[in-house]
């Protein structure tokens, strides 16, 4: 079985390196190069035609990913999307992301600046482990400046309010790029940072296993972790 698996904003494949995917085959999406003033969901189909994801594919979505999987979720209602550390709706992003419309400092930042600014946030990607902290570094340093600009401008301006059936989101409630607050989630995770898929890679693992395979959570250990959080 394909599964195919969005990353997150200036991330690539390499943040789904610790999960345990032995049970299907999966495909890890590369962004293609966007068009000049491209919306948030016209990218999404662009990226889903050019990857031939059919209507009934298992997409796996982190962060800004599961946003790309949400516009095609909306498109293919027989799809499986689940969301990871994101956002369905316009509404579930704080205000002030919002507000960055009117203020696009992203723009006129140079590479340098913005790499300096990523690296001194990463405490707020709930990171603890030096080996999961390494990883994000080096994401940051090879990031792709010219698309993370574009993809912060489609991602304030996005305006969904449409939440599709057929999306399965997964969600740490001590997120702070995301935070719980504004989320309605299926699955809420205690004490799991915006990165949770590296730092809670196992209990991750057998989400996504039963959420893909049976549409729900079995397994014992992940059924009592997620009993246990669930609000």
């Amino acid at each position: 079985m394909k599964v195919y698996f969005l990353s997150g904003l200036g991330a690539d494949k390499t943040v789904f390196q610790f999960l345990n995917l032995k049970y299907c085959e999966p495909v890890f999406v590369s962004w293609i190069q966007p068009l000049q003033n491209e919306t948030l969901p016209s990218y999404a189909f662009r990226l889903k035609d050019h990857y031939k994801i059919s209507n009934d594919a298992t997409i796996c979505g982190l962060s800004f990913g599961g946003m790309i999987a949400t516009e095609i979720a909306k498109e293919f209602s027989t799809s499986k999307v689940i969301l990871i550390s994101s956002a369905k709706t316009k509404y579930e992003m704080p205000p002030f992301y919002r507000l960055g419309k009117y203020f696009s400092m992203h723009n006129f930042a140079p590479g340098p600046v913005q790499r300096w600014f990523m690296l001194n946030i990463k405490n707020l990607f709930g990171l603890k482990t030096p080996n999961y902290i390494k990883v994000y570094e080096e994401l940051i340093k090879n990031a792709d400046i010219d698309f993370n600009k574009w993809a912060v401008t489609a991602l304030v301006n996005w305006n969904n309010t449409h939440i599709p059936d057929n999306i399965t989101h997964i969600h740490e409630t001590t997120d702070k790029i995301l935070p719980y607050k504004y989320v309605k989630c299926n699955y809420p995770i205690k004490q799991g940072g915006h990165l949770m898929i590296m730092e809670q890679s196992s209990l991750i693992s057998e989400l996504l296993q039963d959420i893909i395979l049976h549409g729900s959570v079995l397994s014992s250990s992940a059924s009592q972790f997620v009993h246990q959080n669930q609000v």
